[in-house]
Order: structure tokens, then C-alpha cells, then sequence
């Protein structure tokens, strides 16, 4: 873990001795949903001494049927994370799709995001390194570990060495995804901090037919484990009421039970670097 690059994102380093978070729904839903959830998750990470980028997605380009919410698209959901960002003064992450989004979402957003499915695209990866931002980018879950080192190239190689990358779990069988932690240290060997989603590796994809299942359940027992593996950031998709969310509601957690989950996780991360 000393190895690791400390990526500086406004006042505070990630990969450093605070834990970090990327938190929010899973699309943008509504702006009283982003005020809620954006508000509820600041005082909470504030309280615990935690780092905290809201996220939220304009578009979830990648769903299961037509009929799939997808969100507000992309100039409408760029207006709106920016209204969150100034209201509340937080930093934001949220996916891009198409190489021609890049520059224009790098105008609003902190981090650029690489959804999984698109992780490979060479395109995809290049422009979002040009923007010089931070780019966090998400491993599919039909890679192994080990071929991110290639990604992570692209990335460097279009003169951007500010990255993150995220674990979310990987193909097990038909309509499931298993984590194998791993993962997180031969990840981590590429010198960069690595995340651990614990909301999409609870995920059934496309278990329910025209859309994913998933199994909060198992979120705590994941995001602790990966704590203690090592991880240097958490990514977890919160919403103030699940059951009634767009998109991902399944695996999604509760606003109410980002505290407690949030602290035991924080403390685990202390442990693990011997941090009073």
C-alpha cells in the first residue's frame, strides 16, 4: 500500500491515510433525490472524517431492455450535478459512454468514470485521459485482474497518470458475480489507488429479465472484507428509498444505513494502516 499513488483531488489525497467514498444514486433521478441524498451523505462523511465524492449518473447507457430507466441524458444531468456540486460544495464523479462526452462532462465533473461493460474501448479510455482529470475506470467483470495493466496504459499513454481503478465484481457462472479480493493487491501493484463497488458486485445481472437483480444484503460483508483486503476506496450507489429507485434499486443501500455502514467500514480502514 506505500507504494500506492496519492491522487489530490481539491483539499484531500486519495489513497492516503482517510478513507475515501464515491456515493449516490444510481442515475439521477429527480433534483429533490440528488439534494437528499447529497446532503445526508456530506454530514455523514463530514462527522466521520471521511473523503467524499458524490456520484451520480446522467445516463446508464447500459441497461437490459428499452423500456430500462436511463436517466435525464446528458446536457439536463450535467446542469443538474452542477447545481449539486455548487449547492453543497462537493466533488462529483459520474460515467461517460462515447469518447465525444468527455470534454464537455470534464467541464462540470472531477472524476470521469469508465462503466465496466466499456472498459476496453481504446477511444473511450483516450479521451477521457486528455482531459486530464481524474479517471476511474471500472473492470469489467469478464476481465481478470491482470488485464488492467493494459487499460491503465492507455490512460498514461494519453498523458494522464491521475487514475483510479474499481473492482465490482466478476462473471460467475449465468446471472451472477463473485468477488475474488485478490484482485485488490494484483490491482494494486500498477501503482494506483483501487476501489472496491460494493453495491454492483451484489448484482444478479439480468436476473429479473428486462432488468439486473442484486442482494443488498451482502454489501457490508463485501465493503468490510475489501477494507480489510487493503482497498483504498470505497463506491457504493445510496438512495433514500431503494425499493422505489429507476435504476439498480436491488442492490442499492439506504440512506439511513450509510452511517452505520460507513463507520464500521472507517474504522476497519484505520486498522488495517495502524491510524489512531
Amino acid at each position: 500500500m506505500n507504494d500506492i499513488k496519492r491522487i489530490k483531488l481539491r483539499d484531500f489525497e486519495i489513497g492516503g491515510d482517510k478513507l475515501t467514498i464515491l456515493a449516490g444514486p444510481c442515475a439521477i433521478e429527480s433534483p429533490e433525490i440528488l439534494d437528499e441524498t447529497a446532503a445526508g451523505l456530506k454530514e455523514i462523511t463530514r462527522d466521520l472524517g471521511i473523503n467524499f465524492v458524490f456520484k451520480s449518473s446522467f445516463d446508464k447507457a447500459n441497461r437490459s431492455s428499452l423500456t430500462s430507466f436511463r436517466g435525464p441524458g446528458m446536457e439536463k444531468g450535467l446542469k443538474m450535478l452542477q447545481a449539486v456540486k455548487e449547492k453543497y460544495d462537493l466533488p462529483i464523479v459520474t460515467d461517460i459512454h462515447e469518447p465525444r462526452q468527455a470534454q464537455a462532462v470534464a467541464e462540470v465533473v472531477d472524476i470521469l468514470q469508465i462503466p465496466a461493460f466499456l472498459c476496453r474501448q481504446t477511444d473511450l479510455l483516450v479521451a477521457a485521459g486528455r482531459t486530464n482529470k481524474i479517471i476511474n475506470i471500472k473492470k469489467g467483470q469478464f476481465l481478470a485482474p491482470e488485464q488492467m495493466k493494459s487499460l491503465i496504459k492507455k490512460v498514461e499513454d494519453s498523458g494522464n497518470t491521475n487514475i483510479l481503478v474499481t473492482d465490482r465484481g466478476t462473471t460467475f457462472g449465468y446471472n451472477n458475480l463473485v468477488v475474488d479480493f485478490r484482485g485488490i493487491s494484483i490491482m494494486q501493484q500498477y501503482g494506483y489507488p483501487v476501489v472496491f463497488d460494493a453495491t454492483h458486485s451484489v448484482q444478479l445481472p439480468g436476473a429479473n429479465g428486462t432488468s439486473s437483480g442484486g442482494d443488498r444484503r451482502f454489501v457490508p460483508l463485501l465493503a468490510k472484507a475489501a477494507v480489510a483486503a487493503g482497498v483504498n476506496v470505497l463506491f457504493f450507489e445510496i438512495h433514500p428509498d431503494p425499493e422505489k429507485a429507476l435504476c439498480d434499486g436491488p442492490n442499492m443501500v439506504a440512506l439511513k444505513d450509510a452511517k452505520e455502514l460507513f463507520s464500521m467500514c472507517n474504522k476497519i480502514y484505520k486498522l488495517v494502516r495502524g491510524i489512531e
